[in-house]
């Protein structure tokens, strides 16, 4: 089994890009985002307390979405592997997902990087919250939080995934969603060879 993690700032692409990957490579593509808005959707115990820090611009527990993360592992095997996004964003989420993987008998097999200015960050966020009506991507504030948060706690599993050589970049800075793809599958294309 394959585990690829999608990484990158907020409004990089990730999710987009995700769904390029998945149906090419044949991957189970977990968005904590996604899994984290069908539990505030549903009501859950879970979904309430995560609405709650997501409209702060907050980091919801760890251990809420390793568990989330850890049910899928368990659930699907149809796949030839998973696409991680969104998750890891701290060192102890991937110190947490490395253990997860070890038990399994499994290891992290690459994690592709897109990167983007933080000026990008801000012009993609306002126009998805426009364009989905995501309350939680509207106010500059929360903008500019979600951005220090991720150079804060997310940027250092650059080290931690270069050091293991498992790190792989590429500029998401196309004008156009096709040019980035390209990009991206490129960079899959190396990777996978």
């Amino acid at each position: 089994m394959k585990y690829y993690i999608m990484f990158g700032p907020p409004g990089a692409g990730k999710g987009t890009h995700a769904v390029a990957l998945r149906d090419k490579y044949n991957l189970c593509h977990l968005s904590t985002g996604e899994l984290l808005r069908a539990e505030i959707a549903a009501g859950t115990g879970l979904g309430i307390k995560a609405k709650a820090l997501i409209e702060k611009g907050n980091l919801v527990p760890d251990e809420m979405v390793e568990k989330m993360i850890e049910k899928r592992f368990n659930t699907i095997d149809d796949v030839q592997g998973f696409l991680l996004d969104g998750f890891p964003r701290t060192l102890g989420q991937a110190a947490d997902l490395d253990k997860m993987l070890a038990e399994r008998g499994e290891s992290v097999t690459a994690v592709i990087s897109l990167m983007i200015p933080d000026e990008m960050v801000h012009a993609r966020i306002r126009g998805r919250a426009a364009v989905e009506g995501r309350v939680d991507d509207a106010s500059d504030v929360v903008i500019q939080n979600r951005i220090n948060t991720y150079h804060a706690q997310t940027e250092p599993l650059i080290e931690y995934y270069s050091k293991q050589g498992k790190y792989f970049e590429v500029d998401a800075d196309a004008p156009t969603i096709e040019e980035n793809r390209a990009r991206v599958l490129g960079l899959m294309e190396k990777i996978n060879k």
